[in-house]
């Protein structure tokens, strides 16, 4: 079992400074091709660049990959000596004569790029438009007459079901996802939130679109904002307050309300690196025991995770619709790795959603507020105004018909009800799925945002012959109904995570009859796909 794996290249840690060349030459793959402004390999370029020997390629340790070092700011001024530009604008276009030699390397069209410059210069400084052209044209030729560029590379158009596509984030596409059910449910949308670095963006986007009948308060700090969420579920509202992790720790006491009220409420964590406040800018999935434990008492909530940007809406849909059908707090998991993150996105049909349809009371109707429907254990919403279904919410322990009550029988009583009604959402929610083999020697288990990495590694894996299929995680609590029939297929399950091993231990409490192995990485960063493949190695020798 490995629990943190080794820093990816032979120096210590302390030893990697935040420059440039430092700071990204772990990343290349084997395989990369480097291009360098051999211009900048002067003292002073060095220097900047925190390199302490002549040799910069053997001290960072990347002679064996494919590195062109050409004289790009010479060849650059070259081009434009006679535009009649400044020398110093001259200079800021050796990025366009780089481009044009990744345009030949990756056989793209330039005209992309022409266009691009037309609508960005016309305006204000068309001047800037030929001299651009010309030098990215430059870089072209260069590269197809130099004998140092062993490989160039077509990328084939995405094998995509057809559809009107757009570019998405994971924050708009959450806050769209909302909109979404809002539209299903018949509920207008409420958000009270405070703003906290990486979901800022999604009350931001929210707020937008008042026309949808979205309402937004930036709250004056977090527990105000899911306080202010709880009152409008209570009023009829879909109601939801967004934060990372530092904030979803001072909303735990509000949530314990919003569970004991039996409300729904859509709590969206994006979560960020931490303890504290942490690296803010930077990914990991380190809030899932919170999400899971970080109440008082007998408190459980549904937690659901969003794997990819795109799959940010479909989540937040599914997060509502629970919510809104269960009368229960629901707890999604993003990150700032997805939040941040873009990807094409199919513009679906809203006539191919699900109705939303909550379990509203009848007007003038005996009414007892925590009377449960027997399969579901979902009691019935009355909200303010509905005659004859007047009644008093509040974190106190209350019976069946409302009334407060410290009885020890009751008290066990609504322990267990409010318990059962999350893990019955598990009879609403998709079986688990099997990416590979449907049984075999190693069965990889993720869950959030780490889908892309492990279902690449698990890919290549298998093309190189090993027996390896991935099982990912939407839904934690409750698991899916299948979880332990799919484990008990396969010899070894490997968990992976962005984390020291919350759902691996998570899983051991509720899965004891199997025996897992685990790989994590704590750095604020999203696993690396040969990481995985390493670790799919090596629990298979």
């Amino acid at each position: 079992m490995e629990q943190f794996p080794a820093y990816p290249d032979s120096r210590s840690i302390s030893e990697v400074k935040a420059s440039t060349p430092r700071a990204n030459a772990k990343w290349l793959k084997r395989t990369a091709m480097v291009l360098i402004d051999g211009d900048t390999f002067d003292e002073e370029g060095l220097k900047r660049a925190g390199l302490k020997s002549d040799d910069p390629i053997t001290e960072l340790y990347i002679e064996d990959r494919a590195i062109i070092i050409a004289p790009i700011t010479t060849l650059t001024e070259e081009s434009l000596k006679d535009s009649g530009l400044d020398p110093k604008t001259i200079v800021k276009c050796k990025n366009m004569f780089t481009l044009g030699m990744a345009c030949y390397i990756y056989n793209r069209p330039m005209e992309y790029v022409f266009k691009y410059l037309e609508k960005k210069f016309s305006k204000k400084h068309p001047e800037l438009i030929e001299p651009n052209k010309k030098v990215l044209k430059d870089g072209f030729n260069y590269a197809a007459n130099i004998q140092a560029i062993p490989n160039t590379y077509t990328v084939e158009p995405a094998n995509q079901k057809k559809g009107l596509y757009r570019n998405i984030t994971g924050n708009q596409a959450t806050a769209w996802g909302l909109l979404a059910a809002s539209e299903k449910s018949g509920l207008p949308l409420f958000c009270g939130s405070y703003p906290i670095t990486p979901a800022t963006n999604i009350l931001e986007e929210l707020a937008i679109h008042k026309s949808l009948g979205a309402k937004t308060v930036q709250a004056e700090d977090e527990i105000a904002g899911v306080c202010t969420a709880i009152g409008a579920a209570f009023a009829g509202n879909l109601a939801v307050t967004t934060t990372s992790g530092p904030g979803l720790s001072l909303k735990s006491e509000a949530l314990g309300l919003a569970v004991m009220t039996e409300l729904p409420l859509v709590v969206i964590d994006v979560q960020r690196a931490g303890p504290s406040t942490g690296i803010p800018t930077k990914t990991e999935q380190t809030d899932l025991n919170q999400a899971l434990y970080g109440r008082n008492g007998e408190c459980p909530m549904v937690v659901m995770a969003a794997h990819s940007p795109a799959g940010c809406f479909d989540a937040a849909f599914n997060a509502a619709k629970i919510a809104l059908e269960h009368m229960t707090p629901v707890l999604l998991l993003t990150e700032g790795f997805l939040g941040n993150g873009s990807e094409p996105w199919l513009i679906p049909s809203m006539k191919d959603y699900p109705k939303i349809v909550p379990p509203f009371a009848l007007p003038n109707t005996e009414y007892k507020p925590y009377e449960r429907d027997p399969e579901t254990y979902v009691r019935k919403w009355a909200v303010p105004g509905m005659a004859g279904c007047e009644h008093r919410v509040g974190g106190l322990e209350k019976n069946h018909a409302g009334v407060l009550s410290s009885d020890p029988q009751n008290h066990a009583l609504m322990v267990h009800e409010r318990a059962m009604k999350v893990e019955k959402v598990a009879d609403s929610i998709p079986a688990l799925e099997v990416f590979g083999a449907e049984s075999g020697k190693l069965l990889v288990v993720g869950w959030g945002g780490t889908y892309g990495h492990l279902l690449s590694a698990v890919q290549q894996a298998r093309e190189d012959g090993l027996d390896v299929s991935l099982a990912h995680f939407d839904y934690i609590l409750p698991l899916p109904k299948n979880t332990s029939e799919v484990f008990s297929r396969y010899e070894r399950i490997l968990v992976c995570e962005l984390n020291s091993g919350h759902f691996v231990n998570y899983l051991r409490g509720r899965l004891p009859e199997f025996k897992f192995s685990q790989y994590n990485k704590v750095q604020g960063q999203p696993f690396l796909v040969q990481e995985i493949e390493e670790a799919i190695r090596k629990n298979l020798q």
